[in-house]
């Protein structure tokens, strides 16, 4: 039993720090919001860069960079220059020496996802943004106790032989709470919480997403940036899926913009 929690404390730390950077950079928007989004999106295309081209370190550092540099190009020029997007995912597609298609792909998400934040809290404010972080957030702390307490059947063993269905379950019923909170103080109409159950899947499918990239990589993290998480796409894999989910459903649906 002790080992299941036996990275409890390194991973509460870690997360407090990036929960306090994520939440000053979200409240403050502009330029302080974008620069984290671009350093991020940067350092994991680092990250899979480095799991896929383990023998083209240096290049996966240029990678990294050219990305970040990109994210900036398609959010201060946009229209066709938001096409830059793709090059990342292309050069993975040509640099990689395993899941060539998979690492090409994901790397667009990574792309999409930053630069889709950034233009999304531009646009509907900072208050979405905080539904979506505590989304993913309650759906990986409601997975990783109710998965380790209860454990039972897994989710999807040959790629996250971690993942119990009961984990994934309980993340889908605490985002829906999340969901029903936020309906009490935004005028979003009563469909919010079962979309906010469809985020937390969403976030689960980049975390599976991730591990099985790894998995064929053969590395058990992505980097070692954060203690007791691995690197940054580990820690943000979920939210990628959550982002692209979101960025989704604002095309279908009217989101209505709040300030504070």
């Amino acid at each position: 039993m002790a080992g299941n929690w036996s990275d409890l404390s390194a991973r509460f730390f870690s997360s407090l720090v990036m929960a306090a950077l994520g939440v000053a950079a979200i409240w403050a928007g502009g330029l302080w919001f974008a620069a984290l989004a671009v350093a991020a999106a940067g350092t994991m295309i680092w990250e899979l860069a480095v799991m896929s081209a383990p023998d083209a370190r240096i290049r996966a550092l240029g990678l990294g960079a050219s990305a970040a540099a990109l994210v900036c190009l398609a959010v201060l020029l946009g229209g066709f220059w938001a096409g830059l997007l793709a090059v990342p995912g292309l050069a993975l597609v040509v640099m990689a020496r395993s899941a060539r298609l998979a690492s090409g792909l994901y790397a667009l998400a990574i792309m999409l996802a930053s630069y889709g934040l950034i233009v999304f809290r531009a646009d509907y404010g900072m208050v979405w943004l905080i539904w979506l972080v505590l989304v993913v957030v309650v759906t990986d702390v409601a997975g990783y106790f109710s998965g380790r307490f209860f454990g039972g059947p897994k989710f999807w063993p040959a790629i996250s032989p971690k993942k119990t269905w009961s984990g994934t379950l309980a993340g889908w019923g605490a985002a829906a709470g999340v969901g029903y909170v936020f309906l009490e103080f935004t005028t979003a109409g009563p469909d919010l919480p079962w979309i906010s159950a469809g985020i937390a899947l969403a976030s689960q499918m980049g975390d599976i997403a991730e591990s099985a990239i790894k998995r064929h990589a053969g590395v058990k993290d992505s980097s070692h940036l954060i203690p007791g998480h691995g690197g940054l796409l580990d820690r943000f894999d979920g939210l990628l899926g959550a982002s692209l989910m979101m960025l989704v459903v604002a095309l279908v649906v009217v989101v209505p913009e709040i300030r504070m």
